[in-house]
């Protein structure tokens, strides 16, 4: 989401490199490059201005290591400022009640009812008996669309198809939740193409009916500043708990990430990226800080394949790697993994250095299709011992698989090459919990 604004920032910062010290007038230049990247970024030109002078503020006072450059220095400042703006620290959501209740709010399309499966999947995950409720009585789809994400992540959907009453729909699922001992409702509300009167007027009532512990406004990040406008129109009104941000794997400026926490005075609580149930993360505005600067985030990459991998999973790998008995039924194991982790360009962008090198190089999901198409055209057997793929089986594998026999070669090879490696580390007494990346189709 912010390769065009790390890029103009890491630009910005080079008019210092070289430069032994900090001056106003070397910092004045660096200063406006680095409010023109935020406005670029549709970040409110205030809010753009109100950081850049305090940056240039707290640049002037400080007084350059040896060890530090006038450009890292900058960096550093930049970076405080940027985690300030966005709100400082983590902020949790309130799940307080019996059963707790979080209404969700936002307008059409910016992808409530997705985040709401998310959400629950999340909760469902720490071990909270949840339940969704579809009160979105105008978008036709909207109920299926819940039911269809609740049956994906085994969560209950209460919904009343044929009543038209949203508040009271959301009063009988409290009703059924209590009964059914759920502890966490989970409220997916209709949205508008704009902001109107009707749409202020019913989510207002089903929030003085709910008495609602949390009540998240979800945001699509690719509409920048105008997301920001809409957060505070419904704020105004709503006097909503904390934001979410949508989208933000599209392609979007960043802007609404950088200064909706500004505008509105509520806290960023929750980033959704895709489709993928597992794509939702609470909002650290510092690891945000540090992506947008090209910093990288390892700590959520290590976080997201915490989450991702299973502990005895691991431990029954470990042993077959020590054992070299190390197979494509493993490795596809792996695959599938790494998959669930989330967008793999995104994954990739989390690795400090990895974003700018990422910036125009098209990497998506599909990248290990042809690896899983080669190893799927493979029978039980082969899978278990490649060494008796010979050019025949070989043949069958790459028409199965519709790629070519170089590309099946190529990924056997590297298969035993990593094996060979394998086996030696095993020998040094360096047993691997995890695997490189493998990709014999790359660019």
């Amino acid at each position: 989401m912010f390769d065009n604004l790390s890029y103009k920032l890491e630009k910005a910062f080079q008019t210092l490199k070289g430069q032994g010290r900090i001056t106003e007038v070397n910092v004045a230049t660096t200063i406006k490059e680095i409010r023109r990247a935020l406005i670029d970024a549709d970040v409110n030109y205030k809010v753009a201005k109100e950081v850049t002078d305090d940056i240039k503020t707290k640049a002037l006072g400080k007084d350059v290591l040896t060890a530090v450059s006038p450009g890292q220095l900058l960096t550093k400042i930049t970076n405080d400022e940027l985690t300030a703006l966005m709100g400082g620290t983590i902020e949790e959501i309130d799940i307080q009640g019996n059963p707790a209740v979080i209404l969700i709010a936002g307008l059409q399309g910016s992808g409530k009812t997705t985040f709401s499966g998310k959400l629950a999947n999340l909760l469902n995950k720490q071990g909270r008996s949840v339940m969704l409720a579809a009160c979105d009585i105008y978008r036709p789809a909207a109920i299926d669309q819940l039911k269809v994400l609740g049956e994906q992540i085994g969560v209950e959907v209460y919904a009343e198809p044929e009543n038209k009453n949203a508040v009271e729909i959301a009063n009988n699922a409290l009703k059924h939740a209590k009964t059914n001992s759920k502890k966490t409702v989970i409220v997916d509300t209709a949205g508008r193409l704009a902001v109107d009167e009707e749409m202020m007027d019913e989510i207002s009532r089903l929030k003085k009916a709910l008495d609602p512990s949390e009540t998240l406004f979800v945001v699509d990040s690719m509409t920048g500043q105008d997301a920001v406008n809409t957060a505070k129109a419904f704020n105004d009104r709503l006097d909503f708990n904390g934001v979410v941000l949508t989208k933000l794997d599209g392609d979007t400026r960043g802007g609404a990430a950088i200064s909706i926490r500004r505008v509105v005075d509520k806290p960023i609580k929750f980033i959704s990226h895709g489709e993928k149930m597992e794509a939702i993360d609470k909002f650290h505005p510092d690891r945000m800080a540090n992506r947008i600067l090209g910093m990288g985030d390892v700590v959520s990459l290590v976080e997201k394949a915490q989450q991702t991998f299973d502990e005895e999973e691991a431990r029954r790998l470990n042993k077959k790697i020590r054992k070299n008995q190390f197979d494509f039924n493993d490795f596809l194991s792996q695959l599938e993994q790494i998959k669930k982790m989330g967008n793999i360009k995104d994954l990739m962008g989390m690795i400090p250095g990895m974003g700018k090198a990422l910036k125009d190089i098209d990497v998506d999901d599909d990248s290990f299709k042809p690896i899983e198409a080669i190893i799927r055209s493979m029978t039980h057997e082969e899978r278990e011992r490649p060494e008796i793929l010979n050019g025949s089986r070989r043949k069958r594998i790459a028409v199965g698989s519709g790629t070519s026999i170089q590309q099946v070669n190529n990924l056997i090879k590297q298969f035993g090459d990593m094996k060979k490696f394998m086996k030696t580390m095993n020998k040094m007494g360096g047993g691997r919990r995890g695997l490189a990346a493998m990709n014999p189709f790359g660019r």
